[in-house]
């Protein structure tokens, strides 16, 4: 976790330092390497703006550190101190000062140290003037979190390096909500819909089903890749995957009880670094627990669709669940939900509208119980869209890969013909 300290007098009548964010804005943004930053505001708007950046995930490798004061006081520090990868300086100095109060601070930097001024004034001669003098960048006031990250990436991040790919989490907010169907249909759907090359990971160990739903048998899988974690890398991966379709590769769970799976909060990281480099897109299948683990997991990640059954405790563990990703994602868009198993015979039920509205949030998808279609899906191992590719299922299988992938955006959750089939289930 990034190291943040603060120490900042807060003013009245600031200049607003920061845009609003907007969900997607931050999405192209790549994480950035272990480096350290020191930066130094003047204003309650800067201070709120670096602590927005340091909570943010893509800053998780960086130490951050936070400081009142202005650029005197930053070369007041680095006089008796060594300077970090990165200072960020926040002044209000007039142009015609900025240059002169600079000098004190070069003269204490390390070489290699790179700085990135935030000012007031929108003066492109004194942009070149500090450009031409080896200041890294020069911002204008207003800035977004988005900007101030992309400022940043631009220097420590190679920009000919090959993008990230996608990496999507699904849990289940209950056991038994079938999270990992779900997930499994997703990754299969995403492969054949969008020929894009995706990899399943199925990190529920002991008990993990992709194998199952896949009728795979693999001599190898995520357990080499956890358990040793110094062998790997893209080559090391590929040797432990298993082919699933042409463009659907598994990472598969031993699903196995002959030792105990205890992780500390890292232990997958390494894994979702190579996922990213390997594929376009990773669906991730995430275990119903919570856990330092787990916890870390979703917070990297691209995208969390949390899948749920329409009950009172579902309901609840979804509410926490929207809540703590809240606090660990607060730069991130909302969790996608999917309600799941709607319509089973003679359950009572929460209604869809009742169920979403506590949580503030539209469903990505409203999947209706159809015990036959699913079941038949996993005894075949086979997904629901190989076996009925016309179902309304698969249709709304193939609208929630759409969303997840960033294709469509979720307004209210398409049916799909799904009045007419819930409208039969209440007959029954």
């Amino acid at each position: 976790m990034n190291a943040v300290e603060y120490g900042i007098n807060r003013g009245e009548d600031e200049p607003e330092a920061e845009a609003q964010i907007r969900p997607g804005d931050l999405d192209h943004l790549r994480p950035l390497p272990r480096i350290s930053i020191h930066g130094f505001c003047e204003t309650e708007s800067m201070y709120s703006l670096f602590d927005k950046l340091a909570h943010d995930r893509r800053m998780a490798k960086v130490s951050f550190r936070v400081n009142q004061g202005s650029i005197q006081a930053a070369a007041n520090m680095f006089a008796s101190a060594p300077t970090p990868n990165l200072i960020l300086l926040e002044t209000s100095a007039q142009p015609s000062a900025i240059m002169e109060e600079l000098a004190p601070l070069a003269e204490v930097c390390d070489p290699s140290t790179k700085v990135v001024i935030i000012g007031r004034y929108n003066d492109i001669p004194l942009y070149r003037e500090l450009i031409r003098n080896g200041v890294s960048e020069y911002m204008v006031s207003p800035v977004s979190l988005g900007e101030l990250i992309a400022a940043i990436s631009s220097i420590f991040i190679d920009p000919e390096a090959e993008p990230l790919g996608r990496c999507v989490a699904f849990i289940g907010a209950k056991g038994g909500v079938g999270s990992s169907t779900i997930a499994h249909n997703i990754a299969w759907g995403i492969s054949s819909l969008f020929s894009q090359e995706v990899i399943l990971a199925d990190l529920d160990l002991p008990y993990g089903t992709a194998n199952i739903d896949f009728d795979q048998d693999p001599a190898q899988g995520i357990a080499e890749a956890v358990f040793s974690p110094e062998r790997l890398d893209e080559v090391f991966l590929d040797r432990l995957l298993t082919k699933c379709s042409e463009r659907l590769s598994l990472l598969a769970a031993p699903s196995l009880l002959d030792r105990a799976y205890d992780f500390d909060r890292t232990a997958f990281q390494p894994i979702l670094d190579v996922l990213q480099r390997a594929a376009p897109v990773s669906v991730l299948d995430v275990p119903h627990a919570w856990n330092e683990w787990t916890r870390s997991l979703l917070a990297d990640v691209d995208e969390v669709v949390i899948c749920a059954a329409p009950d009172l405790a579902n309901l609840r563990n979804a509410k926490n669940l929207f809540d703590s990703l809240k606090k660990l994602r607060p730069n991130d868009r909302t969790p996608h939900l999917i309600l799941n198993q709607v319509g089973m015979p003679k359950r009572p039920e929460i209604q869809p509208a009742d169920f979403c509205g506590p949580l503030e949030i539209q469903p990505a998808a409203i999947i209706p119980f159809d015990a036959q279609l699913f079941g038949t899906a996993a005894n075949s191992g086979r997904m629901v869209g190989e076996l009925d590719a016309k179902s309304p299922i698969a249709e709304i299988m193939s609208q929630i890969a759409h969303v997840v992938t960033g294709r469509a955006t979720v307004k209210r959750a398409k049916k799909a013909g799904l009045a007419s089939i819930l409208g039969k289930l209440g007959k029954k």
